[in-house]
């Protein structure tokens, strides 16, 4: 069940109704009875700190070549010489754009 704020449409008065999500009751007012409609609210989560975005780097400490940013120089320089594709931005398609 969840809660949601209800504003009467004659006196104003605001008010919490608890009902599941799938109900669309008739809500009434408890102070004057008149018909009350819910009230759409701001969500209460906030993001702060780093992380949240994908424009945000990480920082050194990942245990991963991928996640940390950090590269083997030798891969990158190998001319095409390795068995398989190397995984450093030599063969990126954003490197041209």
């Amino acid at each position: 069940m969840a809660r949601y704020d209800y504003r009467c449409t004659a006196c104003g008065e605001v008010f919490e109704v608890e009902h599941a999500m799938t109900e669309r009751p008739e809500v009434s007012c408890p102070k004057c009875g008149a018909k009350a409609e819910k009230v759409f609210t701001a969500s209460g989560i906030k993001f702060a700190g780093s992380g949240f975005y994908n424009t945000d780097q990480r920082g050194g400490s990942s245990s991963t070549e991928a996640t940390s940013g950090s590269s083997d120089s030798s891969a990158s320089t190998d001319s095409g010489a390795s068995a398989g594709p190397s995984h450093s931005c030599e063969n990126c398609p954003h490197k041209d754009a």
